[in-house]
């Protein structure tokens, strides 16, 4: 009787200490990072929300892989299963260091964008999660003592062989690749190709460019293609955008008086309209004489892309009654048509 208690005795105290390393994981995943988060609201570094946020999955696996460890050193194993269960539990260890490593990187990226420094694209992320796992197996595979050379000496001969079965992905990734290194199409620009599609810039991901059309729907374009389309960013170099508004008046108006006229409705325009850069001086040029009317237009800058429809409306609303109050007339079509006499 006392041979089987102190049997289950034996057993009993290890499977407590591993209970314990899981218990203790839960409830520090449930006290620490509220704390945690609330001190990063505090501070002005913008990452450690991040960081807090990585760590809270892995914080149960690494406490219970402590309680694990400590029921080895209880149980006291041969050396060989000592050993064993060593590597194991530091195996997994690194591969939850790894993710979360790579949790941190990807949303660090994406927080990252708010300053310029990298735009926050599916491809960057998967890139750099991709390199962190490589990095984890790597080490991983040196703490078992397989040697790394043969592999990646197959690696190599593999790889080629994927290349060539991969041409185009391969190209869209690097096309996808050059368009961030170049930096002139970024998410949230609004862009127009030389296919005629246009709108918002959504995502880049390692094979597609996802563009969102004023419409609201999607338009899918490989990199590659975008690449090498010839292409409008409405975001650069800067987000204020001119709009030239066209106008005509009928034949016998005063010029000076329409221009005098639309040029101060356009400033009230400029300063009124929410889309309107206040500071911009607008300007009138005539352009042609046509068979009806005198054609001309106003030139103003909305503040954004966007925001052109806005201010456009803004202007039209004002100079249309200015006008009539003014006396300038818009032109009328007209026919003149000549019977011939049949008698």
């Amino acid at each position: 009787m006392d041979g089987r208690f102190h049997e289950v005795a034996t057993y009993l105290l290890p499977a407590a200490a591993a209970l314990a390393g899981l218990v203790l994981g839960v409830l520090a995943r449930r006290l620490i990072p509220p704390h945690l988060t609330r001190a990063a609201e505090r501070s002005p570094w913008k990452y450690d929300d991040v960081a807090v946020d990585a760590l809270k999955s892995p914080m149960v696996l690494w406490f219970t892989l402590g309680g694990v460890y400590a029921a080895a050193e209880i149980l006291r194993l041969p050396e060989k299963g000592d050993r064993a269960v060593a590597q194991v539990l530091l195996v997994v260890a690194i591969l939850s260091v790894t993710w979360a490593l790579a949790r941190f990187t990807v949303r660090a990226l994406r927080t990252g964008t708010s300053e310029g420094a990298l735009p926050s694209v599916s491809l960057i992320a998967h890139v750099a999660a991709a390199g962190i796992y490589v990095l984890g197996a790597l080490v991983v595979l040196e703490r078992l003592g397989i040697s790394i050379t043969p592999i990646v000496t197959a690696l190599g001969v593999g790889g080629l062989a994927v290349a060539l079965a991969l041409q185009d992905t391969l190209a869209n990734l690097f096309a996808g690749i050059r368009i961030l290194a170049a930096r002139k199409l970024r998410p949230g620009d609004y862009v127009r190709l030389d296919s005629g599609d246009e709108g918002y810039v959504q995502d880049i991901t390692w094979g597609q460019t996802t563009i969102r059309h004023p419409l609201n729907h999607l338009v899918i374009v490989p990199n590659t293609k975008l690449a090498s389309a010839i292409s409008a960013n409405y975001n650069l170099p800067g987000g204020e955008e001119i709009v030239v508004v066209k106008l005509a008046v009928a034949h016998g108006s005063d010029l000076a008086q329409v221009e005098r006229v639309t040029v101060e409705v356009a400033r009230e325009a400029q300063r009124g309209a929410a889309g309107g850069v206040a500071a911009f001086d607008p300007v009138v040029r005539f352009g042609a004489f046509t068979e009806t009317a005198v054609e001309f237009v106003a030139v103003l800058q909305a503040r954004h892309f966007d925001q052109r429809f806005l201010l456009t409306h803004d202007f039209l609303m004002r100079v249309y009654p200015r006008y009539r109050a003014e006396g300038i007339a818009l032109p009328q079509p007209v026919r003149v048509v000549h019977l011939k006499d049949q008698r």
